[in-house]
């Protein structure tokens, strides 16, 4: 079985996987997507089976899974204080392209990349091109799980949440807020990302630092843009900013890894 999957066409197994995991997700009782956001996840995974594979689609199934999981950790808590995700957690088409849309552009790069279609050999570079948008693939879910496992458990169980920019306490909830709780399960989230993307190929032991230290970033600063710009500006909204977390993410991570390597070279 594993043997005709890895000799069939990428694009068709895609096809094929996706229709069937997200049947099961539609029927499912617990609504993880709604109808629109099954729709734009299915052309998600099949982008991500077609130019990753299997390494790239456990690390991008494992964020959907454990992000909308987490979602859901004290509901009715969130929702009788008015700080619950919108439809219960079920995720729409800006949910899913918020968290994945850097990791979409990064797959699509090596996927262009390995059909050849630039003069430019990914081996030319050390370290090499191919190599930098993997890592940037890992560290932007890495990051963005880091995000979602900060902001629910923060709101679930933070004991005492503090505005980034001042210190100073705020109730849970919002927008900048942090807490001890939530920025630990944060650091947790983007480990076991990272490990897995080390685990199945995609970067090195060196690129599970990057990710941690990356996401660390990202995270931070994306409560200091809530803190201080989100309700400033009306098309900042929380897609948008999530857009702009896992593209941080990746960018320091990919940065890390050059600096690494030119300093060491």
């Amino acid at each position: 079985m594993l043997s005709f999957i890895s000799s069939a066409n990428p694009w068709l197994v895609g096809v094929g996987l996706n229709t069937v995991l997200l049947s099961l997700v539609w029927f499912a009782p617990k609504k993880l997507l709604t109808p629109a956001g099954v729709f734009h996840a299915w052309l998600l995974g099949i982008l991500i089976w077609g130019t990753l594979g299997w390494q790239g689609y456990l690390v991008v199934t494992f964020y959907f899974i454990v992000g909308s999981g987490v979602t859901r950790i004290g509901m009715a808590q969130k929702e009788a204080l008015g700080i619950a995700e919108k439809r219960s957690g079920a995720r729409g088409p800006e949910n899913v392209w918020g968290s994945a849309l850097t990791a979409a552009l990064c797959a699509l790069g090596i996927g262009l990349l390995n059909a050849k279609l630039f003069p430019l050999s990914s081996q030319s570079l050390v370290p090499s091109l191919e190599s930098l948008l993997l890592l940037g693939y890992v560290a932007s879910f890495s990051t963005k799980l880091s995000d979602t496992c900060a902001s629910e458990v923060g709101k679930a169980y933070g004991k005492s949440t503090f505005l980034i920019t001042t210190l100073q306490p705020v109730p849970r909830g919002t927008e900048g807020a942090v807490s001890l709780e939530g920025t630990f399960a944060g650091v947790v989230g983007s480990a076991v990302i990272a490990i897995i993307g080390w685990g199945v190929g995609l970067i090195s032991p060196l690129g599970i630092v990057w990710c941690l230290l990356a996401a660390l970033i990202a995270t931070n600063l994306e409560s200091v843009i809530g803190a201080t710009l989100q309700s400033k500006y009306t098309w900042l909204t929380n897609e948008i900013v999530n857009i702009l977390n896992t593209l941080i993410g990746a960018i320091a991570a990919i940065l890390f890894a050059l600096i690494w390597a030119n300093s060491f070279s």
